[in-house]
């Protein structure tokens, strides 16, 4: 088998539309987030999640050590969010936080408020792959607000989806 070229796979990967959320966890040092597209169901019975992680991130390193995590899915009017937790606005940590209404929920994981979901995980299994790590993560309690208008990302492009 021959190998692709990487530019002709990320060239690929950016036609994917995906739903938009912000990973978050915290520990004594305190909050650490990260906006995510690579996220989604791996069964209901038991509820659980698989969220991948790049393994330079400060949220990879936050979440291995904690064991929890929360995954928030956001609506269009967080796209300003999105952009944050992505390192488009140059704050970092704890800085991040400073936007939004967070609380939380079982596992003290950041929950934003107002997100169009949020699910509060601990994690299960780890598998690493290439640049990024695989947390498929038990989810323990949920927190939804249907009706909203989800935000996606495709082509280097944040979009609303219209109902």
């Amino acid at each position: 088998m021959t190998e692709i070229d990487t530019d002709a796979f990320k060239l690929g990967m950016r036609q994917l539309a995906a739903g938009v959320s912000i990973v978050t966890t915290s520990r004594p040092q305190g909050r650490s987030g990260l906006t995510a597209t690579a996220v989604c169901s791996v069964s209901a019975e038991p509820p659980q999640l698989l969220v991948c992680v790049h393994q330079d991130s400060e949220t990879y390193e936050a979440i291995r050590e904690t064991g929890v995590l929360c995954v928030n899915l956001l609506d269009k009017r967080h796209e300003g969010l999105a952009r944050c937790f992505a390192g488009m606005t140059g704050k970092r940590g704890e800085a991040r936080f400073a936007e939004g209404n967070w609380g939380t929920l079982q596992t003290g994981a950041p929950k934003l408020e107002d997100a169009l979901a949020a699910f509060d995980c601990r994690i299960r299994d780890v598998l690493h792959s290439g640049s990024h790590c695989i947390f498929v993560a038990r989810v323990l309690e949920v927190a939804a607000q249907p009706g909203g208008e989800p935000l996606l990302y495709m082509d280097g492009q944040f979009a609303g989806l219209e109902a």
